[in-house]
């Protein structure tokens, strides 16, 4: 899909938005010198248009007992999107989207990416503690009939972690 074209006055409101996504249209408006309704409109055409994905609150992982982060990078058996052994017929669908559809259940796994290179997938995953990285690891995602090996990192401090995306 192509980028929409945005002006001056669509960025600054973006940015805005990415710092504080509870301001109303009033205060929004104030901020990049336009009255309500043209504020709004623009506003609107974003949220239609996809660039503005969704409103969500952003929660402390640390605060709500989610003090482990762990970035895996899984590799799976097959690299074919072929259908399982079976083929169309069976219903089987290819380990990469049987994968893909088993990381959305995964409740641990908050982002996950297909990658270039070595591996095929990293995921970012947020746990409680050691054991509770251990019994995902045990218990799920190595008992996925796809994955052939994973490697995992932990992160030791948070440097920087913001959702806002530069606006060029």
């Amino acid at each position: 899909m192509a980028a929409i074209e945005m002006d001056k006055t669509d960025r600054k409101i973006l940015a805005i938005l990415q710092a504080d996504g509870r301001l109303t249209n009033q205060e929004v408006a104030e901020q990049v010198s336009l009255s309500p309704s043209p504020c709004l409109r623009r506003v609107k055409r974003l949220e239609q248009a996809g660039v503005i994905r969704q409103y969500v609150a952003l929660l402390d992982p640390d605060k709500i007992g989610l003090g482990l982060l762990a970035y895996v990078n899984v590799r799976l058996e097959k690299h074919s999107d072929a259908p399982m052994p079976g083929g169309a017929r069976s219903g089987k669908t290819s380990p990469r989207a049987n994968f893909a559809a088993s990381v959305a259940n995964w409740p641990e796994v908050v982002a996950c990416y297909a990658m270039t290179g070595e591996m095929d997938y990293l995921l970012r995953v947020h746990v409680e503690d050691m054991e509770h990285f251990s019994h995902f690891m045990m218990e799920t995602l190595l008992r996925h009939p796809a994955v052939l090996d994973v490697k995992s990192s932990f992160a030791l401090q948070r440097i920087k972690d913001t959702t806002a995306l530069p606006l060029v």
